[in-house]
């Protein structure tokens, strides 16, 4: 787990977020063992801007994966560290790739001071793909 939240806090150095200021970092961990890294990048018309999340969904599934085990992020304000949720949104595309009971969120403050959900208990009544059949 310490790997996976130490490449979320390098990802958070390529933040670009200078309307809120605050920072945020994921690294996404494939079945194959590859990780992707994320950072949330902002932008003046606010609806074009992304999260850490999504930037490291989109980068790894770019890249032909499609087997994620869990995703670690951190955040806050320039000097300062909060456990950031995870949007709506960013659920939303994780239930769209991930099994909901398997799939880990990892919300650190740093290495040694994280929490561990299912991606299930963030989005209990998440839309998927089923719902479509």
């Amino acid at each position: 787990m310490r790997q996976l939240i130490e490449e979320a806090l390098e990802a958070r150095k390529q933040s670009y977020s200078p309307y809120s200021g605050f920072r945020v970092g994921a690294a996404l961990e494939c079945a194959s063992g590859k990780i992707y890294r994320g950072c949330n990048i902002e932008n003046a018309a606010y609806t074009p801007t992304n999260c850490a999340e999504r930037t490291a969904f989109f980068a790894a599934i770019s890249q032909g994966e499609r087997d994620f085990c869990r995703i670690a992020i951190v955040g806050g304000k320039e000097g300062q560290m909060s456990r950031p949720n995870p949007c709506g949104v960013c659920l939303q595309v994780m239930a769209e790739f991930c099994d909901p009971e398997t799939f880990e969120v990892v919300l650190a403050m740093g290495p040694e001071d994280y929490q561990v959900r299912k991606l299930g208990e963030l989005l209990p009544y998440g839309f998927t793909k089923e719902v479509l059949s």
